[in-house]
């Protein structure tokens, strides 16, 4: 089982930006895929972006041009850059990964944009 840590959520303005940190207690190389996912309150945890093995990336529409994973494969971590955010962005996010059979995640870090 891979062990996640977040961390990089806070308070943000409308229009701000933050980036989230996933540190993996495993190479990077041995997780086959990572994704962002959110949960708003009273809402269903939703995919926000993934990176698979082989770097490629997929994004919700509702992030496509204002979201970026990337990944540092020195520090076993990916990224979460979020740009010009907007209220609806409000939400606990996790990492998840899936390595050895299996998928685990992240405690979850809270990112509040406020207006």
């Amino acid at each position: 089982q891979v062990e996640l840590v977040e961390s990089g959520g806070g308070l943000a303005q409308v229009g701000g930006s933050l980036r989230l940190a996933c540190a993996a207690s495993i190479s990077i190389f041995r997780i086959n895929g990572v994704a962002w996912y959110r949960q708003a309150p009273g809402n269903e945890r939703e995919q926000v972006a993934s990176m698979r093995r082989d770097g490629t990336t997929t994004y919700r529409d509702s992030v496509k041009g204002r979201f970026t994973i990337s990944r540092d494969n020195a520090k076993n971590t990916v990224y979460l850059q979020m740009n010009s955010l907007k209220p609806e962005d409000t939400a606990m996010y996790y990492c998840a990964a899936a390595a050895d059979g299996g998928v685990s995640w992240g405690q979850g870090t809270q990112v509040t944009v406020s207006s």
